[in-house]
């Protein structure tokens, strides 16, 4: 039985064809018709090549994209389509627009991030980009941005206020006060209201002892408890005090003795 022959010229090839598309439509872009037929069958043959080859293009320039954008971060890289239009155009756009969308606010997020780095803190994300409101996780990275910034700046703000108030003003009593903080803010904040809470009770106690013995009261003493430094000067300050009340009671027994009493001699 003879061979049919390949066709040829423009006869529709079509189990090549059949084939072609369905290995198209298992996504590989390599499948070609070919490109030598000439008629109706020609035609088809290179539209259909020319739609494979687009998909290709764009499926490259995509993954491209994908490298430069997500994994080398050159956030400025968008995609290309050339000759493309229509719908094939209006992907490219798509795209494009979706990768300008997600890199506005994560370059937002490193402008504020920088500025708190620099000590900057009027910075804030802003919650709408070209006039169009920030939505889903964009405004929620956005508040937690910003309210992180607001609280490094409420903190900022009432460490300086407690440290100006107590070490520069003599204020004593000051204590920061930072509204909504946890975990390690917290514990900052509680960090600082305890030394100033113990330069207040230190700095109260040395000023009531030493009025106390300004005003002729010797039997007050220094009970804070401290350490370091101000332990070496609560010891000098008791002492004193102790050897001011002695000498002060010797003084009065001699001149009891000698100006009351009558007893001579005596030696304080």
């Amino acid at each position: 039985m003879p061979t049919a022959a390949a066709p040829t010229g423009d006869v529709l090839d079509q189990k090549r064809l059949l084939k072609l598309l369905t290995d198209y439509r298992r996504g590989d872009f390599s499948v070609r018709m070919p490109g030598d037929r000439t008629g109706i069958a020609g035609k088809i043959y290179d539209a259909l090549n020319e739609v494979i080859e687009r998909n290709q293009r764009l499926t490259s320039e995509l993954q491209r994209l994908s490298n430069v954008v997500g994994k080398a971060g050159n956030i400025k890289q968008r995609a290309s389509l050339p000759a493309a239009e229509g719908d094939w155009n209006a992907a490219v756009e798509s795209v494009n627009a979706l990768v300008s969308d997600l890199v506005q606010p994560t370059t937002e997020v490193a402008r504020v991030i920088g500025a708190v780095a620099k000590g900057d803190l009027s910075q804030s994300m802003a919650l709408e980009i070209d006039g169009r409101p920030l939505t889903g996780e964009f405004l929620r990275t956005a508040r937690i941005v910003n309210t992180m910034v607001d609280q490094l700046s409420t903190f900022a703000s009432e460490v300086t206020r407690v440290a100006r108030e107590v070490g520069t003003e003599g204020k004593l009593g000051g204590q920061a006060v930072v509204k909504g903080v946890a975990g390690t803010w917290k514990d900052l904040t509680d960090n600082v209201n305890f030394m100033a809470a113990n330069l207040t009770s230190q700095v109260r106690n040395i000023a009531e002892v030493t009025t106390a013995v300004a005003n002729g009261d010797l039997s007050k003493k220094i009970t804070v408890d401290v350490k370091g430094e101000i332990l070496a000067l609560k010891n000098t300050i008791n002492t004193m005090v102790d050897q001011l009340s002695s000498f002060a009671s010797e003084v009065t027994r001699v001149a009891k003795e000698v100006g009351t009493e009558g007893k001579l001699g005596g030696q304080a």
